[in-house]
């Protein structure tokens, strides 16, 4: 089968205040978004209908073919086809799976919103189709006379169809809400995913790019180190809330990415090895801080073991946790237990601890905990073959 294709058609009139497909959603023009969505998702090609000529300037800026009614087809090759009304907003995981979807040939797969997925060898005529309707119920209706097959119904659990300007926000709150990963803590995923998505909401209209971001988040961590060099169990709250703090932002950077297709390989190392930077300083800080308290350098020794367990459990994690990829089906016990180890939620027990002063007692847990999880990582990549 050749490369996928992923066409968009103007969406049905509903008589409401009107959705083009020039209207910003979460920062982006919609057929900006959805070209774009698409090219991160695999698709060889993108055709857009002949719309107006804001849209001619947004398809082609984006990258993306304008559909004419002249445009031909090589029909020697079998091709997935998905098309989609412009006012459909993708999420870029849905449209991968489309690309994997076991589908009947020569059959339609429709939703409620018009999107349609087919393989065909027939291409040339869901094109020239496509370059005639004038709506994506036209082009269902259009199609059902080439494809003999009764349509199929397709899932839809990774698309919203925005019907009216009315629903842009319920859109961008449906978006930022897919951007929660899954290996997200309890505490993460229920608190400081709410503070992070709604900063990342307001940011997401202005210049700041994901660097900014990252670089912020990177400045408030290392600021809040320093104060673990204390006893004082005011400034090591105060710390511990500065970390807080970080970790919320460094949130930011890749909700920011996601939403506007700007994640690169620079920006996840940065992101990545920045957040361990701050680990590492806040541990060593704390080491500091309690050899000079108790007058004496031995929990120097453990402020090491943490750092360096550490750094040896995010060189190993570094390429599966920046890829949000959960873990293999064939280990779901190491799964859940890694995805554990490596939860943010630690950090409420450092505030605890800091608010009696007692920033030790997190330091000890971390240099019994991180070596452990080096362990298990190691072990689990001995497993695949990836260590030996």
């Amino acid at each position: 089968m050749s490369g996928a294709l992923l066409v968009v058609v103007p969406s049905a009139s509903n008589g409401g205040p009107s959705v083009s497909p020039s209207t910003v959603v979460a920062g982006l023009p919609l057929i900006t978004r959805i070209i774009r969505a698409a090219k991160s998702s695999g698709y060889a090609d993108v055709l857009v209908c002949d719309m107006d000529a804001a849209t001619r300037g947004l398809v082609e800026g984006a990258g993306a073919a304008v559909l004419t009614p002249s445009r031909s087809a090589d029909d020697r090759l079998c091709r997935r086809i998905v098309v989609m009304p412009a006012n459909v907003v993708p999420q870029s995981r849905w449209l991968r799976s489309l690309l994997n979807e076991p589908i009947e040939s020569e059959r339609l797969y429709v939703d409620g919103a018009s999107v349609v997925l087919v393989e065909t060898a027939r291409s040339a005529a869901v094109i020239a189709a496509a370059a005639r309707s004038a709506s994506a119920p036209a082009l269902v209706g259009a199609l059902a006379q080439v494809f003999d097959k009764d349509p199929q119904p397709l899932r839809r659990d990774g698309s919203f169809a925005v019907e009216s300007a009315g629903e842009v926000a319920k859109a961008e709150t449906w978006l930022l809400r897919s951007l929660i990963k899954e290996n997200e803590g309890f505490m993460s995923r229920h608190f400081e995913r709410l503070i992070s998505l709604a900063i990342t909401r307001r940011l997401v209209r202005t210049g700041v790019t994901p660097d900014m971001m990252t670089l912020t988040s990177l400045a408030v961590g290392l600021s809040g180190a320093p104060f673990f060099l204390s006893s004082t169990p005011a400034l090591q709250l105060a710390g511990s809330l500065l970390f807080l703090v970080h970790s919320i932002l460094d949130g930011c950077d890749g909700e920011l990415a996601r939403l506007k297709f700007l994640q690169s390989r620079r920006g996840a190392i940065l992101d990545y090895w920045g957040d361990n930077a701050v680990h590492v300083a806040v541990f060593l800080c704390i080491a500091i801080g309690w050899a000079l308290s108790a007058g004496t350098p031995w929990p120097l020794a453990l402020g090491a073991v943490a750092a360096v367990g550490t750094l040896g459990s995010a060189a190993m994690m570094f390429e599966r946790t920046a890829a949000d990829r959960p873990e293999s089906a064939d280990s779901p016990l190491m799964a859940r237990l890694t995805a554990a180890l490596a939860s943010r939620d630690f950090i409420y027990g450092l505030i605890l601890c800091s608010a009696f002063g007692k920033a030790f007692w997190f330091l000890i847990a971390a240099a019994a905990g991180t070596p452990a999880f080096f362990l298990v990582v190691l072990w689990i990549e001995h497993r695949r073959g990836r260590v030996r």
